[in-house]
């Protein structure tokens, strides 16, 4: 399969906790760096796809994201500094992110991947576009098939991954077949 990019959200898939911390202040897990690298040997695009509603708050600014991604080599970020309660279009699981990404880069969005921890947000928007759907068992992954399963019952992951580097190692599987 012909995968043109992966979306990867940020806290608790990359690193964290899951919970909102400073950019300054993020710690990625051991492997994040390493699995990364493996997507850009493949020439694989990769995209962070991050709801960040504590910028519209003025806990941090939309720069402050743009420059650690960059620095951990995506291709490009994709941030929704919106409130949950603004409407916006972008904030997940509504597919405004994925579509600008898809506009911007010329990506068909059926022949991508989303990497994220939480089925709520990450799994509803690679779902809303077609994109194939792999949640990792880290940050809020393990509540989200639990406690949280409801909320996205009618979507099933792809696959389900203890890590980003294993969510990676499948995606380099898939594209060999």
């Amino acid at each position: 399969m012909n995968i043109e990019a992966v979306f990867i959200d940020r806290d608790g898939t990359i690193g964290g906790n899951g919970h909102f911390v400073h950019p300054k202040d993020f710690s990625l897990y051991p492997f994040s760096k390493e699995a990364l690298q493996l997507l850009k040997e493949k020439n694989i695009k990769i995209f962070v796809c991050t709801n960040q509603h504590r910028i519209s708050r003025g806990e941090a600014s939309i720069h402050d994201f743009y420059e650690e991604f960059q620095l951990l080599g995506f291709d490009d970020a994709f941030i929704c500094p919106h409130s949950p309660d603004d409407g916006c279009t972008c904030h997940k699981p509504e597919p405004g992110m994925l579509l600008e990404a898809s506009r911007k880069h010329n990506v068909d969005l059926e022949k991508t991947v989303f990497i994220g921890d939480v089925g709520a947000t990450d799994m509803l928007a690679a779902h809303a576009v077609g994109a194939m759907k792999v949640l990792v068992l880290t940050g809020w992954g393990h509540s989200s098939l639990q406690e949280y399963r409801d909320k996205w019952a009618d979507t099933n992951p792809d696959f389900i991954a203890e890590d980003l580097m294993e969510a990676v190692r499948w995606v380099l599987r898939q594209c060999e077949q």
